[in-house]
C-alpha cells in the first residue's frame, strides 16, 4: 500500500505546483493595464516632401577651372609647336652669367632712349630693351629708374618652354657684395 499513498501524494504536490506557477507576475501585468489604459500613443505624420525645381546645367560648354591648360602661362605658338628659343642666334656676353649674380646699378639716356648699367663681376656694362641677359634666355622688355624687366623661357616639367617674367632692382650704393 505504500506505492498508491507515495504516487497520491506525488499527484497533489505536482498539481499544487501547476496552480500557483500558473500566473507568473500576474500584478504586475495587472499595474501595467492599469496605467496604460488612458494612455493613446499618437505618432505625428511624416513632413510633406516637396519637390526640388529643376535647373538645367549650363555651364557644361565653358572652360573647365581645372584644367591645367588654364593654370599655365600663356604659350605663343611657333611652327615647331610652343614658344622656343632661338638656339642659332649670337650669344650675348651678359648671358654667360645666372641672373642672381647679376646686379643693375643705374640707368642712363642715350639719344632718347633709356639704357641700364648691369655689373656682373667688377665688369659694367650697357644693355638696352631687347638685349639678352641670364641664363634662361630673358630678353629685356622694360627699362626703369629702378629696376629692369625681363622675359624669360624655361622647361616646364613636361619639356615645354614657358615665359617667366623676371626683374633686376636698382642696387643701393655700398649694398651687395
Amino acid at each position: 500500500m505504500q506505492t498508491p499513498v507515495k504516487f497520491s501524494a506525488v499527484f497533489f504536490a505536482a498539481i499544487a505546483l501547476v496552480s500557483c506557477g500558473g500566473e507568473e507576475h500576474g500584478d504586475l501585468k495587472q499595474w501595467m493595464k492599469d496605467s496604460t489604459k488612458d494612455l493613446k500613443g499618437k505618432v505625428p505624420p511624416l513632413p510633406e516632401i516637396k519637390p526640388f525645381p529643376v535647373v538645367a546645367y549650363e555651364a557644361g560648354d565653358l572652360m573647365d577651372p581645372f584644367n591645367p591648360k588654364k593654370i599655365e602661362p600663356e604659350k605663343r605658338q611657333k611652327a615647331g609647336g610652343g614658344i622656343q628659343p632661338d638656339l642659332n642666334r649670337r650669344r650675348e656676353p651678359l648671358e654667360a652669367y645666372p641672373l642672381e649674380t647679376l646686379r643693375m646699378v643705374g640707368t642712363l639716356v642715350q639719344s632718347n632712349r633709356v639704357h641700364a648699367l648691369v655689373q656682373a663681376d667688377k665688369t659694367l656694362h650697357q644693355v638696352k630693351v631687347g638685349s639678352y641677359v641670364g641664363q634662361n634666355f630673358g630678353v629685356i622688355t622694360g627699362i626703369s629708374d629702378t629696376e629692369v624687366t625681363l622675359r624669360e623661357l624655361i622647361q616646364d616639367a613636361s619639356g615645354d618652354w614657358v615665359e617667366r617674367t623676371s626683374t633686376l632692382q636698382l642696387q643701393e650704393k655700398g649694398a651687395g657684395k
